[in-house]
């Protein structure tokens, strides 16, 4: 029960946000006079509306966005209307080049706004992490000594002592070096992981340890209490699945990275200094959204692949189904902060995804804006005629090649999602 209410938060989270998107076009258009004649969450069927001066306002029956109507978007919109000259001076395209602007970014300016309020009162009130913990799980090779090597990771009275266990290496050592190469200072990422993860000195001692030879003695390098000593432990050999979702056997001496259990792994910030917090956690998210975005392109193989029943990589991208069911998954098992950074995220993505400039997304027709105005000016230097307004009709088959583009990776995402989905919990 809690998974579906889940679903259901976020997906009423994403139409919410949507349709902010829209509502911040339409408020934008009134503030500048321009003619708003339809405002309407959702696509299909009236399913209830009523008219406020010249707008009318409504929800239609499928719950899938929203949109907003203002008259003269174009010169052919203007001309398919009987307008009254007063009217005729309110439409879009005739209002100064920097209101258009303003108002068709409202709608991504929206999106980050309602991004960086989630993060703020997340980091201010909730939950954001702690650099000092960071530092510590990023830096440290000091270990927790496991007293078996089992995959349920419980010990019965039957399970044989670990390899840590026989060679006495104690929780708190540290580890300096595996077989003669150095881990501490290094920073590295897990081999044989589809999961992405920030390069940690711990990393560099799993890896180590992985590639050591089976069952054969390992020089181990550590530091107990400031004293330095070797102690020589032998690995047992596991099979793991790799990155490929083929298992893969690897060497393991049963230790994990222990952390100072005084070092909280998450504070907060409270109002005036969450503000700071929030952007410099936006500023983190925005770069990680740059790499996400560049790397599309090369997670689509692996998202086809996935529908014929590949082991589904945790990078590929989601549509909003995933997205919904993965805030499904974090309610059911009380992860809400993780709920209200992905709805932040997805907020942060969409505003800059509608930024791109590339019609029908808003960042097109700013773009195109932008090319007339330059055009007029360069045409005006030249002692030449202007050359008008942009024909929109020439531009119908880049549109449509984009729209043929979007709607077949949606549903790329959509199926993926329903047949293959992420799963974050196991």
């Amino acid at each position: 029960m809690a998974y579906v209410i889940g679903v259901i938060l976020f997906a009423l989270g994403i139409l919410i946000s949507v349709s902010l998107h829209e509502a911040g076009h339409m408020g934008t258009a009134k503030m500048f006079g321009m003619r708003v004649t339809r405002f309407f969450v959702g696509f299909g069927p009236t399913l209830w509306s009523f008219r406020k001066g010249e707008t009318e306002y409504g929800i239609k029956g499928i719950p899938l966005g929203g949109f907003v109507k203002i008259t003269g978007m174009t010169e052919q919109e203007e001309a398919d209307e009987d307008l009254s000259d007063t009217d005729k001076k309110r439409v879009f395209w005739r209002k100064p080049l920097w209101q258009r602007t303003v108002v068709l970014a409202a709608g991504s300016v929206v999106h980050f706004i309602l991004g960086f309020l989630i993060l703020w009162i997340l980091v201010s009130f909730v939950a954001a992490p702690n650099p000092a913990y960071a530092q510590e799980q990023s830096q440290s090779t000091q270990v927790t000594v496991l007293e078996c090597i089992d995959p349920t990771g419980e010990c019965g009275p039957d399970s044989e002592p670990s390899p840590a266990v026989t060679a006495g290496l104690q929780t708190g050592d540290v580890i300096l070096a595996v077989n003669g190469v150095e881990v501490a200072g290094r920073e590295c990422v897990v081999d044989s992981t589809a999961t992405r993860q920030e390069p940690t000195a711990w990393a560099c001692v799993v890896n180590e340890i992985r590639a050591l030879p089976a069952d054969k003695p390992a020089d181990f390098l550590i530091s107990r209490d400031g004293t330095q000593m070797n102690v020589d432990l032998t690995p047992r050999t596991v099979t793991l699945t790799g990155a490929d979702g083929q298992a893969v056997k690897v060497a393991q001496v049963g230790i994990g990275q222990y952390v100072d259990p005084s070092i909280s792994p998450s504070i907060t910030h409270g109002p005036v200094a969450g503000v700071g917090a929030a952007a410099d956690l936006t500023g983190q998210m925005a770069v990680l959204m740059g790499e996400a975005i560049v790397r599309i392109p090369e997670k689509v193989p692996a998202l086809w692949n996935s529908i014929w029943g590949d082991e589904r990589d945790q990078e590929t991208p989601v549509s909003v189904v995933g997205a919904s069911r993965l805030g499904g998954e974090m309610v059911e098992n009380d992860a809400w902060v993780a709920f209200f950074m992905l709805l932040a995220t997805l907020n942060y993505f969409v505003g800059v995804f509608n930024l791109l400039p590339l019609l029908p997304m808003d960042g097109g027709h700013i773009a195109i804006a932008w090319f007339e105005k330059v055009r007029s000016w360069l045409a005006a230097k030249r002692s030449k005629p202007d050359p008008g307004r942009v024909d929109y009709v020439k531009l119908l088959p880049l549109t449509y090649t984009v729209l043929v583009v979007m709607v077949g990776f949606t549903l790329l995402t959509i199926t993926a999602d329903i047949v293959n989905p992420i799963t974050l919990f196991k």
